[in-house]
């Protein structure tokens, strides 16, 4: 397996992880309820996961303008500067523009990140270079359901093992925050992103994770 490939598979979760502490440590000051129900979930008790809203963008489909969904405009801003620190700074001149959600459109991310060179684009750029305006995008995207979160990645990841990938672990919830499944040793990878299995069911079973989770696990 190459190193190199397999990173790109968990730089989205590392990368969000760094972003994401200053907002983790102001819910957990709020408070987030109890977790414990949600940890002893077996694997087959799978609550049913809500299918994504389909927004429906303006005349204009350049993927900058539409209709934004009503109280995250903010969010979508927010992201928008990150989007174009990375096309400036960063050096990619055709890093995706944000759905209308808000949320980046991470297929298209892993698709620039898996050319010779450009494994940053997953990363916030070479050196961390916007890794502040996407600390920005975080604080602003709008407060999650974390229970949903979970049930949607734990249905994920049932459905990874149903197609064929074995060892797909399921998400945790820790500190009343859903926590990403995926291979059970990311600092010495034993699943193969690029295999042949792997793609399919990760093909199959995309819709299994809400807006916002896709690349997460």
């Amino acid at each position: 397996m190459n190193p190199k490939t397999t990173s790109r598979a968990t730089a989205r979760r590392r990368l969000t992880a760094l972003a994401v502490l200053p907002v983790l440590a102001l819910s957990a000051a709020c408070g987030s309820g109890g977790d414990s129900a949600a940890g002893d979930r077996k694997n087959d008790e799978i609550a049913s996961v809500p299918e994504t809203t389909a927004i429906s963008p303006s005349t204009k489909d350049d993927g900058t303008s539409g209709i934004r969904p009503a109280g995250k405009s903010a969010f979508y801003d927010a992201q928008l500067l990150y989007v174009r620190c990375m096309r400036v700074k960063g050096g990619y001149e055709d890093y995706p523009d944000p759905k209308l959600s808000g949320h980046l459109d991470w297929g298209k991310v892993e698709e620039i990140s898996s050319r010779p060179g450009q494994m940053e684009a997953a990363k916030g750029g070479k050196n961390g270079v916007c890794v502040p305006e996407l600390q920005k995008a975080m604080a602003a995207e709008p407060r999650r359901d974390q229970q949903k979160d979970y049930e949607s990645m734990l249905a994920h990841a049932k459905c990874m093992r149903d197609n064929g990938v074995s060892r797909f672990t399921n998400p945790t919830m820790s500190g009343g925050n859903a926590q990403p499944g995926g291979d059970p040793n990311p600092a010495s990878p034993t699943v193969d992103h690029d295999s042949p299995v792997y793609k399919q069911a990760r093909e199959a079973c995309k819709t299994k994770l809400l807006d916002g989770l896709d690349g997460m696990q």
